[in-house]
């Protein structure tokens, strides 16, 4: 171990123990403003959980942290999404900001007068942002080694990940839903079909587009449009995915189908679903790519699952997004299939294959012990926090919030939080408050993960007060009501702004 190593390891420590320690000057009392709001709403101050550090810089550069507010802090609780906190900065640390995903192409055949006569083999290793704009870049890379046509199937070798994870399930029977796409070695898209429908400009009639691209796939329009508000359009309107079942997958046909009643004051509504099974949709998203930049087919591609070959030669190894930007969509969109994959990959990269949530979780736990912190409440599902099961406790998130602020990768951790205000799931959030510090030359802010479940609703982040002053906070809410518990985070979040248990004059 290095000189560097030990001594970056022993302050890491200074600044847990320290926090721990810092218990004299810590409050046990919820601000009145939270108190009324919990009472307004039904929810029990014993179902709410809050962690406050103030985060200081010394004036020997020496990092320091002092406890503003303790309440049930060391209780596990359900965190939801704020979990994907834990999963980024891990992976940020473990694999490194620079990490890139790699989807290797392999076949068994050969290229001749530019016709690859053989099967293409796709060997995912669970890039979670296999995108249209990154598939173009892949079917370019083809056409790079002298290939116009392919005269063979496509081959999906998804041997990365253990079965179980792959197993379609969900928490709330939404099987069809974005938020519940299971991990997928080729995950392509999000395996999910993105439609915007609009009123059209020139006539009294919706357009509709869709995204990725697929191949023998068409939309049945049957829309009307209604003079209403943009109030629960989902409500009126009916979809139906239907196909010719024809053998070959290549060969299907898929309708889009959309009806009833679209408000006239919608517009560029969002409609999501997944009702494709993968193999499918990674075919036809796939064969729409490759004719896209102009490539042909002997025959449609009926897409199957495999394994590479041991006599298989690569074609190309494919490089994705880069780990820092992937975490840039896991935490302020909160994806959850993103941040269940950078889990797995965790698995993959210090386990090997098959990767599993379990290898995933050992590592998670190592990298906890190198850096002398113990969650024994923790509990580990999937890592995205969509799960029942999940725990750890605000006292233990918050101190994850205070190590991150002292490690190399910290500013990408905390630029990837959502702003309030600004963007992401914090984006309408404290819109009010804010207002009020819009004469300071330096305005304060708050960039918070949420997290939401039927019974939950957590935030955790960093707040920079108007006096300039950091906070790291973490708050769970586990309760039947816990919906109407935003208003009591935001007050938590609002008083921090103000400068909570000790305004100060504003710079």
């Amino acid at each position: 171990m290095s000189l560097l190593t030990l001594l970056r390891m022993l302050t890491l420590c200074f600044i847990c123990q320290l926090v721990q320690a810092a218990s004299d000057s810590r409050s046990y009392q919820l601000p009145n403003a939270i108190l009324s709001s919990l009472e307004k709403n039904q929810i029990s101050p014993d179902a709410m959980g809050v962690s406050v550090v103030e985060i200081l810089q010394s004036g020997t550069g020496k990092p320091e942290a002092r406890i503003v507010l303790d309440w049930n802090a060391s209780k596990p609780m359900n965190p939801a999404s704020t979990m994907k906190l834990l999963t980024t900065l891990t992976s940020l640390e473990v694999l490194g900001p620079d990490y890139r995903w790699r989807t290797n192409v392999f076949t068994d055949g050969v290229i001749h007068q530019g016709v690859l006569k053989g099967n293409v083999y796709l060997q995912g290793r669970g890039d979670p942002k296999l995108i249209p704009e990154e598939l173009a870049k892949m079917m370019q890379a083809l056409q790079n080694l002298g290939i116009q046509k392919i005269d063979g199937n496509l081959i999906f070798d998804r041997s990365a990940y253990a079965k179980s994870v792959m197993e379609q399930s969900s928490i709330d029977g939404e099987e069809f839903r974005a938020y519940n796409v299971s991990p997928d070695p080729l995950l392509y898209s999000f395996r999910t079909l993105s439609f915007n429908l609009s009123k059209s400009r020139t006539a009294d009639f919706i357009d509709i587009t869709y995204t990725p691209t697929l191949s023998q796939f068409t939309i049945n329009n049957q829309l009307r449009v209604v003079n209403q508000y943009c109030d629960n359009w989902k409500k009126e309107i009916s979809f139906d995915l239907s196909n010719n079942h024809q053998e070959n997958i290549g060969d299907t046909a898929l309708l889009a189908s959309f009806s009833g009643n679209f408000p006239s004051g919608c517009n560029n509504a969002g409609y999501n679903i997944v009702a494709i099974d993968a193999n499918t949709f990674l075919t036809k998203g796939f064969s729409a790519a490759w004719e896209l930049a102009g490539g042909k087919w002997a025959r449609a591609p009926n897409g199957q699952d495999g394994i590479v070959p041991f006599t298989a030669r690569p074609l190309l190894q494919f490089e994705g997004i880069k780990l820092a930007d992937d975490v840039q969509d896991i935490n302020k969109f909160s994806n959850n299939v993103m941040a269940r994959q950078v889990l797995l990959t965790l698995a993959l990269e210090k386990m090997g294959k098959p990767a599993s949530v379990e290898n995933g979780d050992v590592v998670i736990r190592s990298w906890l012990k190198k850096m002398g912190l113990q969650f024994p409440e923790l509990v580990i599902e999937n890592g995205a926090g969509l799960s029942r099961n999940e725990a750890i406790s605000p006292e233990h998130m918050n101190q994850l919030l205070v190590l991150a602020r002292n490690l190399p990768t910290g500013d990408i951790l905390y630029n990837s939080l959502p702003i309030a205000g600004v963007d992401g799931t914090m984006k309408n959030r404290l819109l009010g408050q804010l207002r009020k510090f819009l004469h300071l030359q330096k305005k304060p802010e708050a960039r918070i993960k949420t997290g939401s479940l039927s019974d939950v609703r957590s935030i955790s982040g960093y707040v920079i007060s108007k006096s300039g002053r950091m906070y790291a906070v973490t708050s769970f809410i586990n309760h039947p009501n816990a919906n109407r518990g935003i208003e009591a985070q935001d007050q938590l979040l609002s008083w921090l702004l103000e400068d909570g248990p000790e305004p100060k004059q504003a710079r």
